[in-house]
Parts: C-alpha cells; sequence; structure tokens
C-alpha cells in the first residue's frame, strides 16, 4: 500500500514537474514590473483606510450600498442553492446505487424485470447527467447564458444552480450509498416494500450528511455570486469591479470587507449547523 502511494506521489511530481516546463514557467515571471509595483503599494495602503462615502464626490454612503450589494449577492446565492437542492435530490437518488440494490425476496413479475433492466439505464443516465452538470464551471455556464439568453437575474441563478445540482447529486448519491443498510434490510424482512424502507430506514440516516453538505455548499454559493457579479450581476462583486477599474482602491476595500464579513458571518451560522445536525 504504502508503495503504490509513493508511485501516485512520484507520478503527480513528475506531471507536474513535466506541466512547468511545457508552459515554460519560470519564478522570474510572478515579480512585477515598476508600474506593477506601484499600483500594488496604492492598493494595499488603501486597506487601512477604506473609503467610509463616495470617491466620485457624490457623498453617498458606500456602507449602505455595500449592504445592498451583501444582501443581493445572498438572494443569489440562496435561490440558486434552492434549485439546486432540487436537482440534487432528484438525481442524486437515481444515481445511488443502493436504492436500485435494494430488493425484496417477493419481487416478481415485472418489478424483477425493471429492477434487471430498466434500473441499469437510469442509473447509468443519471451518473452521466450529473458528471455533465458539475464538469462545466459556472463561469463558463455564464458565459453560455449571457451569450444565449443575455444579461439577467436568471443567468446568474443558473449559472450557480446547475453545476452546484450536479455536485450536490453526486455527493448525495454517494453519501446514501455509504449509509448502513441494516436497518431497510430488516424492514424488508419483516414485510415492507423496498421503497418504504429505503425512505423510511436508509435516507434518515444519510440525512444529516446530506444536509451539512448543503450548507456548505450554501457558502460556496456566497462567493460564485459575489464573483458573478463580474458579469454585470448586482452583487458585491459587480461594485468591486466598478471600483477597481476606476483606481478607486479605498472603495474595493470597502466592498472585499463587507464580503469578508459576509462570508465569516455565513461560515460561523453554517457551521454551527452542521455541528448540530451531525451531532444529532
Amino acid at each position: 500500500m504504502r508503495g503504490s502511494r509513493r508511485i501516485v506521489l512520484l507520478a503527480i511530481v513528475i506531471a507536474g514537474v513535466w506541466a512547468a516546463f511545457y508552459l515554460d514557467l519560470a519564478p522570474g515571471q510572478l515579480i512585477p514590473r515598476e508600474t506593477g509595483w506601484k499600483v500594488a503599494r496604492e492598493f494595499f495602503s488603501a486597506a487601512i483606510r477604506p473609503a467610509a462615502v463616495d470617491e466620485s464626490g457624490l457623498g453617498v454612503s458606500l456602507w449602505g450600498r455595500a449592504a445592498k450589494g451583501a444582501w443581493l449577492t445572498v438572494v443569489f446565492a440562496a435561490t440558486s442553492m434552492s434549485l439546486a437542492l432540487v436537482l440534487g435530490l432528484v438525481f442524486g437518488l437515481l444515481a445511488s446505487a443502493t436504492i436500485w440494490e435494494l430488493e425484496d425476496s417477493g419481487s416478481n413479475g415485472w418489478r424483477h424485470s425493471f429492477r434487471r433492466f430498466v434500473a441499469p439505464v437510469l442509473y447509468t443516465t443519471a451518473r452521466a447527467f450529473i458528471a455533465l452538470l458539475r464538469s462545466v464551471h459556472e463561469l463558463l455556464w455564464a458565459t453560455l447564458f449571457l451569450a444565449a439568453v443575455g444579461l439577467s437575474d436568471a443567468t446568474a441563478v443558473l449559472a450557480i444552480a446547475i453545476p452546484y445540482g450536479g455536485t450536490l447529486a453526486k455527493v448525495f448519491s454517494e453519501m446514501i450509498d455509504e449509509a448502513p443498510r441494516g436497518a431497510a434490510h430488516a424492514l424488508i424482512g419483516a414485510g415492507a416494500s423496498t421503497t418504504r424502507a429505503f425512505f423510511a430506514a436508509l435516507l434518515p440516516l444519510a440525512l444529516p450528511d446530506m444536509a451539512a453538505y448543503s450548507f456548505y455548499r450554501f457558502e460556496c454559493a456566497i462567493r460564485s455570486a459575489a464573483i458573478l457579479g463580474f458579469f454585470g450581476i448586482q452583487t458585491l462583486g459587480s461594485f468591486i469591479v466598478q471600483s477597481f477599474e476606476l483606481n478607486l482602491y479605498r472603495e474595493v476595500w470597502t466592498y472585499l470587507y463587507v464580503l469578508f464579513a459576509l462570508v465569516l458571518i455565513v461560515d460561523w451560522w453554517s457551521g454551527l449547523l452542521r455541528r448540530r445536525l451531525v451531532a444529532a
């Protein structure tokens, strides 16, 4: 086992070195030029004195604008996660091997034929579909939707929901497959149907972990929603890019601090809920 791990690690190192040579990477490329050092000094020096009001001279409170951007970021993330959860639950169940493998002793006729011939097709199709959903990053989904339907709130929601739904479906299916099956088999042995045994004895065992992972993905959705602001969606990211393009670095740091605070609050809240769910 240790020898296999060493071989894998050695292969990773060799692949990394080969990739560096192939891309012609060099440490000197990380050193900025004189203009780059100037921009970096201006940007990081602004971190100690973030702007409280609009630097354009209008006197608009930036904290109020940042709070609005944070709220919209949460709204986009929550809406996207709601849709992603529906996709994740439906296709997570279809992509679970357990739900197709459970079978009572009295199963015959069309039920037996369904499990033997139709179930493998549904399982394979579901696994392939969720692989497709999660293999494309949300930024690429956003680009595709922007080209197809233009800039809209639905573009941002779908760009996050589709890959997140695929990821949730994959993880949910694995959590269900890893759940103990003893109670489900006991119910089936007592005469319960496989469907009732699955939803009454097996799925509840996986639900705490599924819920905990969903809260973690909500944290990720917050960051994804902020990043989609770079496409023009009215989240914190849009305010950050607008101020950065105008070299208003103090404003940039105001929005960044609000984003940091938002992520920390959501991380604390979701972490608290995750611990309670897992411990329950």
